[in-house]
């Protein structure tokens, strides 16, 4: 029988006590090969790109392009590479965020080592792994703004719009995340402050959350 090829992985966090940890423990593990450790989002980017692993396990808060940015400009790009995001807590709106992207995992970082490599195995073997309590959480929520966007309050468009706001994103960065000019997203922003009865960012964010839009 041949032997089972080894998993082909990246890592990248900010954090470099994390990164040595993750590099380190996976090393230790049979069957997996350490391609890059990355400490930021654009590297990671670039690691993907040049050295094609089969996982990608990517700190989802990093400063400048985050995990979950890599994980769009990956899906966006169909690249075939399968992303495991890592967090230090479970926050509904980044997990929903991650699973509308196509994430293929999302694991905590104070999970033991163990269920980590777990992971990474189960997702490198095409599987996913979401800490369950928190997917129910987030498909709730995914149910419930998609029955408010059907009863037609908010176009597609305009949703995704409010979700980079209530991420914090300004209207320069909405616009090169969704490859809309800043013209455009000020006027997806004047339709939903009028569809929603809200003056500026602040309240827009507050109702939205108030009424599972986000």
């Amino acid at each position: 029988m041949a032997a089972e090829s080894p998993v082909r992985v990246i890592v990248a966090d900010d954090h470099p006590m994390v990164l040595t940890g993750l590099a380190e423990m996976l090393v230790a593990s049979a069957n997996f090969t350490l391609l890059a450790s990355c400490h930021d989002g654009e590297a990671a980017l670039r690691a993907v790109h040049s050295l094609k692993p089969d996982v990608a396990i990517l700190d989802i808060r990093m400063p400048g392009m985050s995990g979950l940015d890599v994980l769009r400009e990956i899906r966006s790009q169909d690249l075939p590479t399968r992303v495991l995001l890592l967090t230090a807590d479970i926050d509904d709106e980044q997990t929903l965020e991650a699973i509308r992207q196509g994430v293929n995992g999302v694991i905590l970082k104070s999970m033991a080592a163990r269920l980590l490599v777990e992971g990474v195995r189960k997702v490198a073997a095409g599987g996913y792994w979401v800490e369950t309590e928190s997917l129910r959480r987030a498909v709730d929520k995914l149910l419930r703004r998609e029955i408010i966007r059907a009863e037609g309050l908010l176009t597609p468009a305009e949703d995704r719009v409010l979700r980079l706001v209530a991420e914090g994103r300004t209207n320069s960065e909405i616009g090169k995340t969704l490859n809309i000019s800043e013209g455009t997203v000020k006027s997806h922003l004047h339709n939903i402050y009028s569809k929603l009865e809200v003056k500026n960012r602040h309240e827009l964010v507050a109702h939205a959350r108030e009424k599972g839009l986000i």
